[in-house]
């Protein structure tokens, strides 16, 4: 994982062709965009880039991409996940890509204990010799024994929260740092909530300050400066950019399930590059609701040169 202990992360959207391939061209180009934008690293294929949507050869080619355009200018992460073994057979085809790291999204539909899940990660973190992040949502929850039993695995190098539930974060967090373990306090914890930028300070309170940012694949110069404000405690910054373009935009993509891609793609759509649809089940964002972000995007730029100002 980045250094960092509050960093940036770009997960880049998937592009497809008009008729249903996966577009390498737009796809390079939105990563070097991404690399450019200055994040900390790349996870390409998880859920903004449609990793459920895509097959086998799709993904290794997506990842090779990636891999190829990021250089060594920063690390580059993969999603994987689904079942045992198919989550295994993605795990292993990033590896074969180049992947820095990987990202283990929750296991398909199947619910279990915190120590299910452990087992689960264990089980697919043998497959690939690859720093690994847990990402806790839906099915996937762990508590604080399962958060420690995850140091006992030494490829799993964080968790991702997209539940926000701050109070049991808390826990986890307490329950590694506490736990006296030799890499307990290099262990990373990120916030990977919708729109992250809107429970950014509350998880930096409890000491997750990384977190990702689906804006900064439509909107990098928005992204960026809402980063830099919460780092550099600017609280008028960020008291702006909420008020005029984040909680707007969460209110638009809540309209919608789905809308967490399908509106990230209509974003950037709107900063010219080529994505395509989004695949089924998804629904691409209305003309409506395109209009809609449009002007979002232009508020908050327009707060923003108001604020620079």
């Amino acid at each position: 994982m980045p250094a960092e202990a509050d960093a940036l992360l770009s997960f880049p959207l998937t592009p497809f062709t008009a008729d249903d391939e996966v577009d390498l061209d737009a796809f390079a180009e939105h990563v070097d965009e991404q690399v450019l934008a200055g994040p900390a690293a790349l996870f390409v294929a998880c859920g903004t880039g449609e990793f459920s949507a895509l097959s086998l050869d799709e993904y290794r080619t997506v990842v090779a991409t990636a891999v190829r355009v990021a250089g060594d200018r920063l690390p580059v992460y993969a999603g994987a996940g689904g079942g045992p073994r198919v989550a295994r057979e993605f795990a292993a085809a990033a590896h074969d890509a180049g992947a820095d790291g990987l990202l283990l999204l929750p296991p398909y539909l199947v619910a279990s204990t915190p120590a299910g899940l452990v087992s689960h990660v264990r089980y697919v973190a043998e497959a690939a010799a690859l720093p690994t992040v847990v990402y806790q949502r839906a099915n996937a929850v762990l508590d604080p024994d399962a958060a420690v039993a995850l140091l006992g695995v030494p490829t799993v190098v964080a968790v991702k929260d997209g539940r926000g539930d701050v109070d049991a974060m808390l826990r986890l967090v307490t329950a590694v740092r506490s736990s006296r373990d030799p890499r307990a306090a290099e262990f990373g914890f990120l916030n990977g909530l919708p729109t992250a930028e809107l429970s950014a300070l509350a998880y930096r309170a409890i000491g997750v300050g990384s977190y990702s940012s689906a804006v900064l694949c439509f909107a990098p110069d928005i992204a960026t400066a809402f980063h830099r404000a919460v780092r550099e405690g600017d609280d008028v910054t960020v008291r702006v950019l909420i008020a005029e373009f984040y909680l707007p935009f969460a209110t638009l993509r809540d309209r919608v399930p789905g809308y967490q891609v399908a509106l990230v793609k209509a974003g950037a759509r709107l900063a010219g590059l080529r994505m395509g649809p989004v695949r089924p089940p998804l629904v691409d964002a209305t003309p409506a609701h395109v209009e809609a972000l449009e002007e979002i995007i232009a508020s908050g730029r327009a707060a923003l040169k108001r604020d620079e100002a």
